[in-house]
């Protein structure tokens, strides 16, 4: 890899300062204006931008209140909760611990106001609304309330999916107001509650940055790029989230055209709005509106979010897809000498590209080192409060992070073959697929997964070695295959099989594909339910099996064309 620039710590800085001046709420005039800005320095890089402008269904808290024992406690409401009357609603509360589904279903929440302990999300909102609560008054872990969206639709809803949108009112209160109302329920008291809640949910039109510049060599109309994306919405005046990202966005961006001439492939610069207003929406909307030319183009994808934080220590565990984990784990050891270990992606940090089925890496990249309160993340406790300003950026981590991807995205746009490893991806199956076997006993036999399995390891195995001596034209063949095989694989490791819509927002288990075979698995021996069990499993073994025979055929014709 040639000698990069290092990020320029003026520019990060002059960045950073530029991000504090206003507060983003999506679809406002004061986060166009920062739209403007970041427009400005792409073009003055050389990249052609577009600023696009879209229908998306925004919700942004305003003003709230919580009453109970007869005090007024401090309080916010959060994006997507319920609106209230100037009534507000009263109901006593019932205490839920911090709301699994095990929870919701000892108790009946009907009517009432669960009290739950820990930040508000969207799967206690579904669990709530599914169970008829009323309403939702979440403890924060300290001092600090949260801004969240706790809608578990991922996106702008749709005819589909407006039914599955919060039905309960929520708000937040801290954590000594929450342990004395703690208290009082689990002694068995009756406490009523009174919430109130000022919420301007609806459509309206949001903005999102496309800033492009193709490889000098490229031509054609399906010349391939790297996407690289963050969100620009923010809450308060997120200046870590996602200011710091932000900042690393444009610097990578501008050290990157220096060295274009090099390039193999093009990069694409995406700034998303309705993030935090809009369960992504931005980055959905992109994803539909654009599916046919990502389907065709888009070779990887690149997210980044929350870089530079204060005390960002920690750079051992970021989001990577199997196929990505070398990648990242070459460039965080060689920026920063960690060994990282990675984890899998959660339904989050806008990765609204699975079901196109393309390979992506990151999200939040450096965390905290772990602390004594439970927090959703690991991103400081300033995140998502009014808090997040630019006294929490370390210039030195933001350097770092920035030289990370910086690395990373260089691989990606300039390596002759892209560096997606599937047999990394089909270790990663076969771990599953045993795990599921020992489970399923005789309920149904998949030994055709891993015989399709072994033929496309085979495959991969034979399309490596071509690599090594392959010509240009070869190298285009074998490349053009690669993003095939991730069109065909990462919608089986990251969706339910469907490529035209999106799952839900809420938490999914690795390789949901294979929910079916899971659940036939996780039925006792010799229930009576298992002929009805056996109908979808058997569709899912059919969905994964077609996938490996068409990845294994799309393999074996690029070595067979190669060897004519």
């Amino acid at each position: 890899m040639p000698d990069l620039s290092q990020p320029d710590r003026e520019r990060l800085a002059a960045h950073i300062e530029e991000f504090g001046r206003r507060i983003k709420l999506s679809g406002t005039p004061e986060e166009l204006e920062s739209f403007r800005y970041l427009e400005r320095e792409m073009a003055s890089y050389g990249y052609r931008t577009e600023l696009l402008s879209h229908d998306a269904y925004i919700s942004l808290p305003g003003q709230a209140r919580v009453e109970a024992n007869g005090e007024n406690l401090r309080c916010i409401t959060h994006s997507m909760s319920v609106a209230t009357t100037s009534d507000g609603i009263r109901a006593p509360i019932v205490y839920v611990g911090e709301g699994d589904e095990a929870a919701f279903a000892s108790v009946d929440v009907v009517g009432r106001i669960v009290l739950v302990d820990g930040i508000a999300t969207e799967e206690v909102t579904a669990l709530a609304s599914a169970h008829g609560a009323l309403g939702q008054l979440h403890v924060s872990p300290n001092e600090h309330l949260y801004e969240m969206c706790i809608s578990p639709v991922w996106g702008s809803p749709s005819q589909v999916t407006r039914s599955k949108l919060p039905t309960t009112v929520v708000c937040t209160i801290a954590r000594d107001s929450g342990a004395t109302l703690r208290a009082q329920c689990l002694a068995g008291e009756t406490v009523p509650v009174t919430l109130w809640a000022d919420v301007d949910t609806g459509w309206r039109k949001t903005p999102i940055l496309v800033a492009e510049l193709p490889a000098e060599k490229e031509a054609g109309v399906d010349a391939p790029f790297v996407l690289f994306s963050g969100h620009h919405d923010t809450w308060h005046y997120g200046v870590m989230d996602n200011g710091g990202a932000n900042a690393t966005m444009l610097e990578a961006a501008r050290l990157l055209a220096e060295r274009r001439g090099l390039w193999r492939r093009g990069l694409r610069l995406c700034f998303w709005s309705g993030h935090s207003h809009g369960r992504y929406s931005g980055s959905a909307w992109y994803a539909d509106e654009y599916w046919d030319e990502l389907d065709r183009r888009c070779a990887a994808h690149v997210n980044v979010d929350s870089t530079g934080g204060e005390g960002a220590s920690v750079l051992t565990n970021s989001a990577v897809i199997d196929e990505l984990r070398s990648v990242a784990a070459e460039a965080v050891e060689a920026v920063s000498g960690q060994r990282h270990a990675g984890r899998r992606h959660g339904r989050a940090a806008d990765q609204s590209f699975w079901g196109v089925g393309i390979p992506s890496m990151f999200g939040s990249l450096s965390h905290q080192p772990p602390g004594p309160v439970k927090m959703l993340t690991a991103l400081g406790w300033w995140w998502h409060t009014r808090h997040d300003t630019a006294e929490h950026i370390d210039l030195d981590n933001l350097e770092r992070d920035t030289a990370i991807v910086l690395r990373v995205l260089w691989r990606l746009l300039t390596a002759p073959v892209l560096p997606l490893d599937y047999t990394a991806f089909a270790a990663s199956m076969r771990k599953e697929l045993l795990a599921l076997q020992d489970r399923l006993g005789d309920r149904m036999d998949i030994d055709i997964l891993f015989s399709r399995l072994n033929a496309f390891e085979e495959a991969v195995q034979g399309v490596d070695r071509m690599a090594e001596d392959a010509g240009e034209g070869a190298l285009e063949a074998i490349n053009r295959s690669l993003m095939r095989l991730s069109r065909l694989l990462v919608p089986l490791n990251y969706t339910t099989g469907h490529r035209f819509s999106h799952d839900s927002a809420l938490p999914h288990p690795a390789w949901p594909s294979l929910a079916g075979l899971r659940e036939l698995a996780d039925l006792p021996q010799g229930s009576p339910d298992v002929p009805f069990y056996a109908v979808h499993a058997r569709q899912c073994r059919n969905l994964v099996a077609h996938a490996l025979r068409e990845a294994q055929a799309t393999l074996a014709a690029v070595v067979k064309h190669d060897t004519c």
